[in-house]
């Protein structure tokens, strides 16, 4: 049984772990047994990520130093319900969730938040559909080098063609 000083102790660290992450995602996961709980956690720490069981009273009450999720959250800690916290790639934590919701039926995603802005569950999957971080600055970098490396090839295009002409007058001399 908890005392008052843990449940105040709960809720303020609940408050905390909400402020600090990235992003924070609620799922349900009743019927899940504990090797299937446990492979999701060490699935989300390799993400920098925590999965964290809540009592919903304790999960309700932290979200009263939020108040601008608390409106749209408050209603859906019903059942068994556990909060994943994401200090890192947010996108990385919404992708293994996904993923794991369709290896184990019972895992189901309900919401998120990010930057202070409650996510429906679409919202999330649409999240989790993104291309990671690292593949998404590859793909800014190969657009800045585009221009640089055409410019060279055109450059590079006249002497090559004027070494061509001058190979073929020679094959055609001899």
């Amino acid at each position: 049984m908890l005392t008052r000083a843990d449940k105040k102790q709960a809720i303020a660290n609940i408050s905390e772990k909400i402020t600090k992450s990235e992003a924070t995602f609620l799922v349900d996961f009743k019927g899940m047994d504990v090797e299937q709980v446990t492979t999701l956690r060490k699935q989300l720490s390799g993400l920098d990520s925590e999965m964290r069981v809540v009592r919903n009273t304790l999960a309700k009450r932290a979200l009263m130093d939020h108040p601008e999720i608390e409106a749209d959250l408050k209603d859906d800690f019903v059942g068994t319900n556990a909060l994943v916290f994401s200090y890192g790639d947010v996108g990385a934590s919404a992708k293994a969730l996904k993923d794991y919701s369709k290896e184990v039926e019972f895992l189901v995603l309900k919401k998120g938040v990010m930057d202070g802005k409650v996510m429906s569950k679409e919202s999330v999957e649409a999240l989790a559909d993104l291309p990671s971080k690292d593949v998404l600055r590859g793909m800014f970098l190969g657009t800045l080098q585009a221009p640089m490396s055409k410019f060279v090839r055109t450059l590079s295009a006249v002497p090559s063609g004027f070494v061509r002409v001058l190979a073929a007058k020679n094959d055609k001399a001899s």
